[in-house]
């Protein structure tokens, strides 16, 4: 694993070589850097919940609501699948999507995989407020955040790249930091070494 803190502010447009998936947890802020990214290096964005919502018309809660997490689980490996088979692009996965097997082979076949690690007060401070997040619907929505967080970061870290979240980091200072690590992985061209 690598974890780069290079500045890139001042950096000269790059462009994506293979597509930039970014992993992590609920409020780690992969789909507001994600957007950065893709207008920084002028690629397609592409959310794979955003993905599953379009074709289901129904949102994630809905969908979980209605169907359960292992019909989501199916429909999100096979949107994956399918926006990776396209050109390069900066592809957002829901915080469950690493979790499987055969997705995480997936992803690092086809992509440079990067996880937005950032520590549970921060990812508390962002999502606690919201009320789209189905797994946090519980009597106890810390203590859900603290269990996903448990269960998830030791299989998060099997991402080849990750950058630390800082808290006083804005999205665009994350996003230097993330295409630091993107010109080390050889998913970015065109930033100087």
């Amino acid at each position: 694993m690598t974890e780069t803190t290079t500045n890139l502010r001042d950096a000269p447009a790059g462009r994506l070589v293979r597509s930039v998936v970014l992993v992590g947890m609920m409020g780690a802020g992969k789909t507001a850097v994600g957007r950065v990214l893709a207008g920084q290096l002028d690629a397609e964005i592409r959310d794979s919940d955003a993905e599953i919502e379009a074709s289901a018309q129904l949102s994630i809660a809905e969908i979980f609501e209605r169907y359960g997490e292992p019909f989501f689980r199916e429909k999100e490996s096979a949107v994956i699948a399918r926006l990776l088979a396209g050109p390069p692009c900066i592809l957002s996965t829901g915080g469950g999507a690493w979790m499987s097997q055969a997705n995480r082979d997936l992803l690092m076949a086809h992509a440079a995989v990067l996880w937005l690690k950032a520590d549970l007060e921060l990812l508390w401070q962002r999502v606690r407020h919201k009320n789209t997040r189905p797994l946090l619907r519980t009597a106890d929505p810390r203590a859900s955040l603290c269990a996903l967080y448990e269960q998830r970061a030791p299989v998060y870290a099997l991402a080849p790249y990750q950058v630390t979240v800082a808290p006083e980091w804005s999205v665009e200072e994350t996003t230097e930091h993330v295409l630091a690590a993107l010109v080390e992985a050889g998913a970015v061209e065109g930033y100087p070494t």
